[in-house]
């Protein structure tokens, strides 16, 4: 389930490529179109930010069987610790002054007080993970940021991917890994 058709397009084209069979919708978290009780899990990877958290908590409760769970994840590099993120993150920001997802640091996941009406916190981790790239696989994620792949006009893009290029050439390794953290809580439906 995602709002975004080209998520979902890029999801389908996956999924057939590794002979899955799944079931694909594109609509709003918020517009989650089942009945009661379908799920033993919920989850919400690297979008829990961008929800109305007062329509999506009873909506998730509702669609959650007794005892069911929600869990939230986040995973973000660091570049103030990782000089690779840190020198990707300052030519993004010159390209795309207006960005505002740089400079993460590690913090579990927030969680708006709506929630505790529908849920208990099970668990809430945060840890530190080496995530492995190439030069290009790194580059690739790096396009896909908002502050380049959602942002910039197709010559801007090309200009800032050959300078990105041109900047893991100069610095990293064929294959390196990048330091992120990752948050995870689990939210448990309460039942009556």
């Amino acid at each position: 389930l995602d709002a975004s058709p080209q998520q979902i397009g890029q999801a389908r084209r996956l999924a057939l490529a590794g002979g899955m069979d799944i079931d694909f919708v594109c609509l709003p978290a918020e517009e989650a179109p089942f009945p009661p009780a379908s799920f033993d899990v919920v989850t919400a990877c690297q979008c829990f930010v961008y929800f109305d958290h007062a329509v999506l908590a009873p909506r998730v409760a509702e669609l959650l069987k007794p005892g069911g769970r929600f869990a939230v994840l986040y995973m973000a590099w660091l570049p103030e610790e990782d000089a690779i993120a840190r020198r990707s993150e300052e030519l993004m920001l010159r390209y795309s002054p207006q960005w505002t997802g740089g400079g993460e640091t590690r913090h579990p996941i927030a969680v708006p007080p709506v929630y505790d009406a529908f849920f208990a916190v099970e668990s809430s981790d945060v840890f530190d993970l080496r995530v492995p790239f190439t030069r290009e696989t790194w580059n690739g994620r790096i396009k896909a940021c908002r502050a380049v792949g959602a942002s910039l006009p197709p010559e801007q893009a090309a200009r800032f991917e050959q300078e990105h290029k041109a900047m893991l050439e100069e610095m990293a390794p064929q294959t390196f890994a990048v330091l992120h953290y990752a948050a995870v809580t689990i939210l448990r439906r309460k039942d009556a």
